[in-house]
């Protein structure tokens, strides 16, 4: 039986801390106001007013109080009975996906969540995925698919999870390549589990998990088709993990690695 255990906690880590644990304190000085602390940070002001309602939105702020001031445009919300990720996102005009990593991809829905929102007005619009380029296939042959991309049931518990990339049927020691030209950002180890991460041009970035022999560092350059490392496992059945992502002003995004890869094959 394939284990795809380590996969969750690698999951976890590809995600930044929760939203709402990012906040900064900023301590207000003579005369400053909630526009000027919000130019400050390159926020809306009605971000602002919406985390510290107790504040004046117009005129000076209390001089040595607190504005609580978040990495990025958005609002809190409670969660009510019996919602989803996905109702959430309905309901405020964006994706499920989205929401759920920037908030830290918990296991369970928080009571009180992150709504991230555009530069330009309220709430963020429903992303549209970026222009897709091609990427190099990450195997020698295309491989069975056995973890699928996106929302999916979860296998114990009676509700969806996200899967942020999917994980391909490999034989231990099969030759892992880079999808495209970049440049190393990340080689490591989580609960066991060897990832190396690539950045590529236009914001693009690749991902790839449960990888033995790699001997790149931060920084190092490679080409589309380098051999990154190979295959990890001790029996021939294992698999390679895989992640495409686009960086945005909420960090990087996972986007579904079928539409990068000409040759993937669907298959559960």
């Amino acid at each position: 039986m394939l284990s795809l255990g380590w996969l969750k906690p690698l999951q976890a880590s590809a995600c930044p801390d929760a939203a709402l644990s990012q906040m900064t304190n900023h301590r207000v000085t003579a005369g400053e106001t909630l526009e000027g602390v919000a130019a400050q940070y390159g926020l809306r002001p009605a971000t602002l007013a919406a985390i510290n309602p107790q504040l004046p939105a117009q005129g000076a702020l209390p001089t040595g109080g607190v504005v609580e001031v978040p990495p990025f445009n958005g609002v809190p919300v409670q969660v009510g009975a019996g919602q989803t990720w996905q109702s959430l996102a309905e309901r405020h005009g964006t994706r499920a996906d989205l929401l759920f990593e920037v908030n830290g991809c918990p296991d369970t829905l928080p009571s009180r969540v992150f709504i991230p929102a555009g530069n330009r007005g309220g709430t963020m619009a429903a992303e549209t995925t970026p222009s897709a380029v091609a990427l190099g296939y990450p195997l020698p042959v295309p491989a069975k698919l056995v973890l699928s991309y996106g929302w999916q049931p979860h296998p114990r518990r009676d509700e969806l999870v996200f899967n942020s990339g999917i994980a391909f049927s490999a034989t231990p020691g099969t030759v892992v390549t880079s999808a495209a030209d970049g440049t190393v950002a990340f080689v490591g180890e989580h609960n066991g589990a060897l990832i190396v991460v690539v950045n590529h041009s236009n914001g693009l970035q690749t991902r790839y998990g449960n990888l033995a022999d790699v001997e790149f560092t931060v920084g190092d350059a490679v080409t589309q088709g380098t051999g990154l490392g190979t295959v990890a496992g001790e029996s021939q059945d294992s698999f390679m993990y895989f992640e495409v992502r686009t960086n945005s002003s909420e960090g990087w995004i996972a986007r579904d690695p079928g539409q990068y890869l000409s040759e993937l094959e669907l298959q559960q």
